[in-house]
């Protein structure tokens, strides 16, 4: 299709969570490529951290913006700068940082009163549900993206309306999912859904499902080639258009703008960059769990004894503040970089990781299943270890080792909740974390199919956001459908 005039004006509206804005950000520069008008609404800390990635688009002539609202913290009860779900200390504070999710709509809908060209559409995370009544006042169509796939998503949906838990009794035990298109087991406890348990939490949940019903479609960050027919089921199910437009990562193409994505990347950042230049082709594993977690001292320890016993050359990114001193403490007692040197190298901070997964020397990646990481582990072509930790995580690592058959289970068999990291304590150990490594970095023929696998999925995941791959024709259909008006169904 042609390009859309500027006159299409779509909205962005994402959660204020690294795992949700990352990928919105990074699609919202996809249609702003197309042509369309792409306006982001987010708050001071978060415009902060993807500043120089909106600067470089628009210097490059994208429609793109960001539009600043100050988060109301002292309004709702937050400290000042709780901006983010990744800053948040506790998932005691969730229900404030949700109410004052909900006060920026009405800023943003006066904002949008005043801004030309008007909306012609919003695509908000689902879990803002006030958007459906902004989309609704100023007569728009309104598509949710889901910051996962159409695999996990389709899974939750099924289990839901099935009632199939009615008869589990137990938590541990592996149960069917039904209504899939390629079956598998699970256990209840690793369902979505159980890594937080607040009362006063589920009253935006129920709103986050009855506004979920009321959007006009989908828009998720996954392609066709990966999701083995749930696009159709889920579109059958929902009776919504679905439309995948990822990996939506692979937007990003200079190193400039890897390096700097979804946050300012620490010096030990740089210096791995550097270190990564001198070791073999697909030799280092890459460890990083995501930007929510953090786990307990103890966990950590064993990874890092994980890691060292492996003898293979790692990366390995702690988040700042996670084991705060007991952890470090524990790096200096085993002089633990001085005993790796060489090998191992250690990122504290954020790390940019779609900069570091595309480095020739990255042969694995050891994750926490995050639907983020997960696409650009298969955008770098990489065989990965999974370590599911909550969320829809254990059904990605479902899809992962025993649909796609690209990965190796570390062991993992139950969530760990927010906030209560340190209670469990040890769930997976130093062998355990070595035998993983072992097996994915094996020149046996299991090994070499897997890798050989990861690499045929890779090219998939890139042909899909080429001119007249899915992605690409998917977010064609997105902006026809934007420029017939909300009458005509969805292409």
């Amino acid at each position: 299709m042609s390009s859309p005039p500027h006159s299409v004006h779509i909205v962005f509206v994402p959660l204020l969570a690294q795992g949700h804005m990352i990928p919105m950000v990074d699609m919202a520069q996809i249609f702003a490529s197309r042509g369309a008008v792409a306006t982001i609404y987010t708050t001071p800390v978060n415009a902060h951290r993807f500043r120089t990635t909106i600067d470089r688009s628009t210097e490059l002539g994208m429609p793109i913006q960001f539009v600043e609202i100050p988060f109301p913290c002292e309004e709702v009860g937050l400290p000042i700068g709780y901006e983010n779900l990744d800053i948040l200390p506790s998932p005691e504070l969730l229900a404030k940082f949700y109410h004052a999710m909900g006060k920026l709509q009405e800023p943003i809908e006066k904002h949008l009163r005043e801004r030309t060209p008007a909306p012609s559409c919003m695509i908000s995370d689902r879990n803002i549900s006030w958007s459906s009544e902004t989309a609704q006042r100023f007569g728009i169509p309104r598509f949710v993206f889901h910051a996962m796939g159409c695999f996990p998503v389709l899974s939750a949906h099924n289990v839901k309306h099935s009632n199939c838990l009615d008869s589990i009794t137990s938590d541990l035990v592996p149960f069917e999912v039904p209504g899939m298109p390629k079956g598998f087991k699970i256990t209840k406890a690793q369902l979505p859904g159980n890594s937080v348990h607040q009362q006063d939490f589920e009253v935006f949940r129920g709103k986050i499902q009855e506004a979920e019903l009321a959007a006009q479609g989908v828009v998720l960050n996954s392609f066709d080639d990966l999701e083995h027919g749930c696009i159709e089921a889920y579109q059958k199910v929902i009776g919504k258009r679905v439309w995948c437009v990822g990996p939506v990562s692979l937007c990003n193409k200079n190193e400039s703008d890897m390096f700097q994505r979804g946050n300012e990347a620490s010096s030990d950042a740089e210096n791995c960059m550097a270190w990564l230049d001198s070791m073999k082709p697909r030799s280092v594993i890459y460890a990083c769990l995501g930007s929510l977690y953090r786990l307990a001292p103890s966990q950590l320890m064993e990874l890092g004894r994980g890691l060292g016993a492996s003898q293979q050359p790692f990366v390995w990114v702690i988040k700042r503040g996670e084991g705060d001193s007991e952890l470090e403490n524990w790096l200096m007692e085993e002089r633990f970089e001085e005993r790796v040197k060489g090998r191992g190298i250690v990122i504290r901070g954020w790390a940019p990781q779609v900069a570091i997964l595309s480095h020739l020397a990255i042969g694995g990646f050891l994750t926490h299943c995050g639907w983020n990481s997960a696409l650009e582990g298969m955008c770098s072509a990489l065989p990965m270890i999974t370590w599911p930790l909550f969320a829809e995580q254990f059904v990605n690592e479902v899809l992962v080792v025993d649909i796609l058959r690209i990965g190796v289970r570390v062991g993992a068999k139950v969530p760990v909740r927010w906030g209560e990291e340190r209670k469990v304590g040890i769930l997976v150990r130093e062998d355990e974390i070595a035998r993983a490594i072992h097996a994915l970095v094996s020149e046996d023929e299991e090994g070499q199919e897997r890798r050989k696998r990861a690499a045929e999925l890779g090219e998939k995941a890139r042909q899909a956001m080429q001119e007249g791959g899915s992605s690409h024709s998917n977010v064609s259909r997105v902006l026809q459908y934007i420029m017939a008006g909300p009458t005509q169904e969805a292409v």
